[in-house]
């Protein structure tokens, strides 16, 4: 689940979906304008992202400190 594996493609690892919403935080962006913009990214339909691999993904990288959470936006990183 975290990691790819012979059953979870990098597609669907909460590791490839963090890196997909570390590239995407190129400035502060609401939950809802970062979901919009990995399922943009993804494209087609059978590439979609279920939601709730979203939110854990970023619950995965808020507990290793790669997000912060600031005004209701995320950031790339530890709070300064």
């Amino acid at each position: 689940m975290i990691l790819p594996s012979k059953h979870i493609s990098i597609e669907r690892s909460l590791i490839g979906v963090g890196s997909e919403i570390l590239n995407e935080l190129d400035r502060p962006k609401s939950v809802s304008r970062l979901w919009d913009d990995i399922q943009k990214r993804r494209g087609d339909t059978m590439n979609q992202l279920p939601y709730d691999w979203f939110l854990l993904s970023l619950n995965m990288l808020y507990t290793i400190d790669a997000l912060t959470l600031i005004d209701g936006r995320f950031r790339r990183g530890q709070k300064s």
